[in-house]
């Protein structure tokens, strides 16, 4: 058994696990990395990116069947399932780089391709090395979660770790959970041409704003995809090709291939956490707001840490960790000013509180401000009209900001930046924008918060009325 020493350990080389290596390393500290699986974690190898990839496919089989309007005729797409799949290979091939073990052993990580476990509060086990770290940063990410439904365990199913390697395409994909992932592979399934029907035990998008969900979901829908809501499945049965779900109110579904997206579990089974006297809760490891474990030596971030399931919040983590563990710096994380995304088409973002939230935080002193996409002349001119931008402003800042609509996971991130550095809307207001563009949507949106105290003002229009009077 090797005996290793280091700054920092970090356990799993996902996103977040990845960034920490990379700057702690140039920044001086001493660095050993471990990873049992594959470097760059879920989002390169099953998630973000083979996903994003997918759609891709969608939206250009989708383009050529409904050119007309552009005055292009349409054309059929002749789609060709597996070649799609090579696509999404390649795309993950051509960012693997980025996140290779020759990378970062350049940088001058030390990487470990083994799992590791700890074995006592300060030290962790990996092949056969036992490592002792200054600090310990767990960051194992999260895998698919697949509920006991009576009769799954007999019947072939897809998660999003086995989706992105299916090369036949699927005739009838029964997807069982209607939210992010469940949403847009529904929709990209159905614009590659299979049948596609979403099994949801509540609602459709259930976490987001349900006026922003619905505009996505009316696409959806018309687009071909079966949503069917309150359809908690009850019981699966069949074989490959011939596949029933029953749900609890007596409805069966049939299909040929069967997709579970209905949410996502922390990776801790193999951490032997006990030992190290680290705390976990349902949703994950227990921290604190500096991303403390219950050992003050062991941290967690990204998904493991059982917030917010996003690639970006894993990276968010890595700049507090840092702050903390390199400099020894206080810092917190703050989720309130994260952004996510859902990449339908049209797509659906959020930042900060939703309306009901805002509601619910801010009673009366909440403004509610809309503003159409049907308003903004280069969604007019790429005939990309439906949806809209929703601001939740109180005594004169935004707590919340949702979209639905083109490039909303684009546009989100103003609002991210004006939540995070507590912009008013008077700064928000005075932006420009470029003409034409759809970032003009958040300057407008700003603008419709100020158009009724400036245009239905009596007081303002008797200051111009006297001003008037008065100028040479």
């Amino acid at each position: 058994m090797t005996q290793l020493k280091a700054d920092l350990l970090v356990i799993g080389a996902g996103s977040g696990g990845l960034s920490v290596a990379a700057g702690a390393v140039q920044m001086g500290a001493s660095v050993i990395l471990l990873e049992g699986h594959k470097m760059g974690g879920d989002c390169l190898n099953f998630g973000c990116v083979p996903s994003k990839a997918l759609i891709a496919s969608g939206k250009a089989a989708y383009a050529q069947g409904h050119a007309s309007a552009y005055g292009v005729a349409d054309q059929k797409p002749k789609v060709d399932y597996a070649a799609a799949k090579d696509h999404v290979a390649d795309v993950i091939a051509t960012i693997e780089p980025h996140d290779s073990v020759e990378r970062f052993e350049g940088l001058g990580v030390q990487v470990i391709q083994e799992f590791g476990e700890f074995i006592s509060p300060t030290e962790v086990r990996a092949g056969e090395h036992t490592i002792t770290a200054r600090r310990i940063i767990i960051s194992t990410g999260s895998s698919p979660f697949v509920p006991p439904i009576p009769g799954l365990d007999t019947v072939p199913y897809e998660t999003n770790e086995t989706l992105f390697e299916l090369r036949e395409q699927p005739k009838h994909l029964l997807i069982v959970g209607g939210g992010p992932i469940g949403m847009e592979m529904a929709q990209a399934h159905v614009r590659l041409g299979s049948k596609v029907t979403v099994i949801e035990g509540m609602k459709a998008l259930g976490k987001d704003d349900p006026e922003m969900a619905a505009v996505v979901l009316d696409r959806v829908r018309a687009e071909g995809v079966e949503v069917a809501e309150d359809a908690m499945a009850s019981e699966v049965r069949g074989k490959a090709g011939a596949i029933e779900i029953e749900t609890k109110d007596g409805r069966v579904f049939k299909g040929t291939h069967l997709l579970m997206a209905v949410g996502r579990k922390a990776n801790t089974d193999r951490l032997n956490l006990e030992a190290a006297g680290i705390e976990t809760t349902r949703a994950g490891i227990k921290v604190d707001a500096a991303l403390k474990t219950t050992n003050s030596k062991v941290y967690a971030i990204g998904d493991v840490a059982g917030g917010l399931q996003f690639t970006h919040v894993a990276g968010y983590h890595a700049g507090i960790i840092i702050r903390s563990a390199l400099f020894g710096l206080p810092a917190k994380a703050n989720h309130d000013h994260i952004p996510w995304a859902t990449y339908t088409d049209p797509e659906l973002a959020q930042v900060g509180l939703t309306e009901a939230q805002a509601r619910e935080t801010h009673g009366d002193a909440l403004e509610v401000v809309r503003f159409p996409y049907s308003g903004n002349d280069r969604a007019i001119a790429e005939r990309k009209t439906d949806g809209l931008i929703k601001l939740m402003v109180v005594k004169g800042r935004p707590v919340g900001a949702s979209i639905a609509g083109a490039q909303a996971g684009e546009l989100i991130g103003f609002w991210a930046l004006a939540l995070a550095n507590k912009m008013k809307m008077k700064q928000i207001a005075a932006m420009v924008a470029p003409y034409p563009t759809l970032g003009e949507i958040n300057k407008r949106a700003a603008g419709a918060y100020f158009s009724p105290r400036l245009f239905k003002s009596s007081g303002v229009k008797r200051v111009v009325r006297f001003v008037q009077r008065w100028l040479p």
